[in-house]
This record gives C-alpha cells, structure tokens and sequence, in this order.
C-alpha cells in the first residue's frame, strides 16, 4: 500500500473545500508534507434574479456533495481506497456578501453575493460614521442597505453569516467564523481578536432606531484565529456531506474562511510586506501591512489574515470570466475546423499566441467588466473590446488585450497602495489563470512592476489553502507565519518571475489608454 493509501484508509487525511464563484473544489492532502493526493469538483454558476447575484441554497448543498462524491472516486481510482474519516475538514468560500436568518435558521432574502453592486449608498454613511473605508461586498454595508430601504426582513433577523459560516455551521453545528473572513463584515480590533468594540457601539448608536433586534454584535458569528478548534463534524454534518453513509463524524474543524485568506495560505503571504494576487471570477491582492495606512481609500480594503494581522486587500470584481468567455468562443471555431481540443489546450494556445503580441496590445483595450466595478467607479458590467483605425488587430494582439484586461483594475486598485508608501518584497499569485506557465505570470509581474511567483499548488487555490489551515489546527496551532516557513514551504520550488522592462512600458502605455478609456464604459452603461 502506497504512503498516500495508508494515510487515506489511516484516517490521517485532511480535507480542504472551498466554494468559489464557478467552481466548488475539494482537496485531500497528506498530514506531513500538505501534498494533494486526491481532488473532486462541482461546477456552478451564480444567477442574476431580481436585479440580484445569487446562489441557490439548495445549490450550495448539492455542490458540496457532487464535490465531496467526486474527490471520494478520485482517491479510490488513484489509490485503491475510499476515505471514511479525516484528521481535519476546512472549510472556505467566496467572501462578502449578505445571508440573513431568522430565528428558526430559515433564510430570509436570497443570498447576495461579493458581486453586487448596490449599496453605495450605505457605503457612503458607513465610511463617514466608521472613519474606515466599507467596500461594498461587506455584509455590514448590505445589511446597512437594507434598512436604508426599509426592507421588511430586517426587523425579523436574528443572525447572519457568510458562505463559508453557513456551510461550516451545518456541518459542526457551530455559530463562528475565521477573522479574516469576519474582517469582511464588519470591522476587527487592531489585536484581530474581535470585531472593533467602538465602532460596534457607533453602529449601535446610530441605529438605535432602526428595527434591528438588539446589538449588531449579537447578529454576528464568534470569532476565531488560525489554529483554534472551530468545532467537531458532526453525525447531521457527515451525512449532508456525504449520503452514502460511508463518512465519519469526529473530525475537527478548523475556523472557516473567506477565499482571500485561503489564498494567502496557498501563497504563503501573511507575514507582514508579503503579498499576493489571487484570479478567478473575480481578482484581488492583498499585502500584509506592517503599519496602519495613513489615509482612507475607497478603492481599498482593510481585512486581517487568518491569524489576525492586518491586510490592505485591492479587490476587483471582475477576473478572468470574460477572458474564459473568448478562449471558448476559439476552442469552439476551433471544433467547428475539425480540431478537438481540451479546454486546458485551448488555454494553452491562446496564451502563447498572448507572447507574440506587441507589448502595448497593438492599441487594442479589452474591457472585462461583466458586473460592476467600484475599484473603476463603475455601477454595472459591459464587457468591451475596443480599437481605434490605427490598432493592430491580430489573435496575438487581441489576446494578450484580454489578458492585460484581468490585471488592469487591479493595477489602478494598487498605484494607491504606492503612493501610500506600501511596499512588497514578492507577489506570490495562484487561480486557475496560472495554470499556463509562465504567461499569466509574465503579464502580472508587468502590470505590477514587481517580481511575481506561482507555487505548484496554483491551480487547487483555496482549497489547499484551508485543507492546510485545517492541518494546521491538527497541529496544535500556534504561529501561522512560521508553520508554513517550516513544514509547508520549506521546499516550495517556486521560482519568482521578474518584469521584462518592455513588457512594463508596454502595460503601462496599455494602461494609460484604458483609464482614459472608462468614458466610453460608462456611456455603454448608459446605452446598453
């Protein structure tokens, strides 16, 4: 029996899950070392209904279940045996947003995820009564909407949460959620043990009036650090995760996190002036502060890292979406030619021909915004490509237009970052736009300005990041920064890729032009 076998049928895996906005993934590894030795995958899409993006509940439920399934078959095909029992679970999701319960733990409103766009507001007042920049994703500024709106539910909430607390809460049974998570709902102390006890009682004062139950601290989940025990499976949690009957209760749970601070785990950036870049449907980075900033910016967000430290977080609503969507109209021309190829080839291809593009794109602009952008002061997503008589219109030009337009926002989110004086040693990126090495990559490191590294974990993202904080929390716990110096990346082959000086002047003329450009983004708003 192999290493990875024994460990399986030993019960000594540890399981990580994260609920992403198009994929829900999850990831067994090894105790020691954290190596991926099975995976399994659900793939979803969130809906726009009502004016509001959302997913189902029922959805989540059956997500978590084909993912669980799938993993469970890819361990027994790879190793000839099943899991039963874990050493520890984790798990993470998509950060931000609103779910509102009642009393009898029945959801109120449908879920509104990170993507929407509709509490500026709530922002407004927040940032002005806080004295800290509320991005519009948090729950505390959906939750601040609503009762701006007068919306009838409000009067009738007696907790809320986000994805990753709701789905942990169901497995354990356990009411709390991991602090870089909770940073996302409402604002944590600067010691990241707790939300900031003075702006809980300027909320509470201010909306003394309101229709609210009590204090906003009571409508939220307990926080824990990295390392904590966030509670045990339970025999309701093993059977909504696994059906069959075949899985255990007993594992412990780490706390649950947000998708941002799972990256930073993946990454190993949460060690103070580390950073990284994390790209998906949506795209954002994140460095570690080693002093408060010294102004507010609305373009970016103060959260902590899974063990508390403090994070300035750029986060765009729009990653790679639009990107996936025009490598699938080739891949299908592609098919129509009589050539079958993998949506990873497809990719593949696509992204070499990026290469051979003129560094500034050939003065073709591609504009990714799907939903709105607050990061651009854009209330609603038109996906644009757009050229002048004179651009250089080829495959080259135009994809390497679409690649630059993943990091473009993210880019203006981070020239506030410089002029702040926050500076970053090396970007570690992961997400699914990496797996092509070497392209992606190349381009970040461009559109930053600074030497950027993919760790061979890239492609599992999150999911290993929390399978980790899980194993983590098996351990024993304590200082998150050195455990993954010393027994997670000790031997991490990543190998940082530097910027290309023409590559640079290239995004940055590329850049100039599509700040210009957000007219014409926001007159599409206005037309179409």
């Amino acid at each position: 029996m192999s290493a990875a076998a024994t460990t399986i049928a030993d019960g000594r895996a540890v399981l990580g899950i994260e609920l992403g906005s198009t994929r829900i993934k999850a990831c067994l590894i090894s105790d020691d070392p954290a190596e991926v030795i099975a995976t399994g995958s659900h793939e979803w899409e969130n809906q726009f209904v009502d004016g509001v993006w959302t997913y189902a509940l029922d959805d989540v439920v059956l997500g978590l279940q084909s993912a669980y399934a799938a993993l469970v078959e890819d361990a027994r095909d790879r190793h000839g045996v099943a899991p039963t029992a874990y050493a520890a679970i984790g798990v993470s999701a998509m950060m931000h947003g609103y779910l509102a319960f009642d009393g009898d733990g029945e959801l109120l409103v449908p879920f509104r995820t990170w993507r929407n766009t509709s509490t500026g507001e709530a922002v407004a007042e927040l940032t002005q009564l806080f004295g800290v920049s509320i991005p519009q994703r948090w729950s505390i500024a959906h939750l601040h909407q609503a009762i701006m709106n007068r919306e009838d539910h409000v009067r009738r909430i007696r907790h809320l949460t986000t994805l990753a607390g709701y789905v942990h809460e169901r497995l354990t049974g356990e009411r709390v959620l991991g602090v870089g998570d909770a940073s996302g709902m409402f604002p944590v102390d600067a010691a990241g043990e707790a939300y900031d006890a003075q702006l809980i009682a300027r909320y509470d004062e201010a909306l003394a009036e309101s229709p609210l139950a009590g204090s906003i601290a009571g409508l939220l989940p307990r926080i824990l650090r990295a390392g904590q025990e966030a509670g045990r499976l339970s025999d309701a949690g093993a059977s909504l995760l696994d059906p069959s009957g075949a899985l255990q209760p007993g594992a412990v749970l780490c706390p649950p996190e947000g998708d941002a601070g799972t990256g930073m785990v993946a990454t190993n950036a949460v060690a103070p002036r580390r950073g990284n870049v994390s790209a998906g449907t949506s795209i954002f980075a994140m460095v570690v502060l080693d002093q408060p900033l010294a102004g507010i910016h609305p373009e970016i967000d103060v959260v902590a890292t899974p063990a508390g430290v403090p994070v300035a977080m750029v986060h765009c609503n729009n990653g790679a979406s639009e990107l996936a969507a025009w490598v699938a109209t080739y891949r299908r021309f592609a098919q129509l030619a009589g050539a079958e190829i993998s949506a990873d080839e497809a990719y593949r291809i696509a992204f070499a021909e990026a290469l051979e593009g003129e560094a500034d794109a050939g003065g073709i602009l591609a504009y990714n915004q799907v939903a709105g952008e607050p990061v651009a002061h854009l209330s609603a997503g038109r996906p644009l490509v757009v050229r002048g008589p004179e651009s250089r219109l080829t495959l080259a030009n135009t994809m390497r237009a679409q690649l630059y337009g993943v990091f473009a926002t993210l880019s203006l989110g981070m020239r506030v970052l410089r002029a702040e004086g926050v500076t970053v040693e090396l970007m570690h990126a992961h997400g699914g736009v990496f797996r092509t090495a070497g392209v992606a990559q190349q381009f970040l490191a461009a559109a930053l300005d600074a030497p950027v590294a993919v760790a061979e974990s890239a492609s599992e993202g999150g999911a290993w990041g929390i399978a980790v904080l899980a194993a983590f929390t098996a351990s024993g716990g304590g200082d998150l920064a050195t455990y993954l110096d010393e027994r997670v990346f000790a031997a991490s082959a990543a190998e940082p890729l530097e910027p290309r000086a023409d590559d640079v002047a290239g995004f940055a003329a590329y850049l100039a032009r599509y700040d210009a450009g957000l007219d014409v983004q926001r007159r599409a708003i206005e037309v179409l």
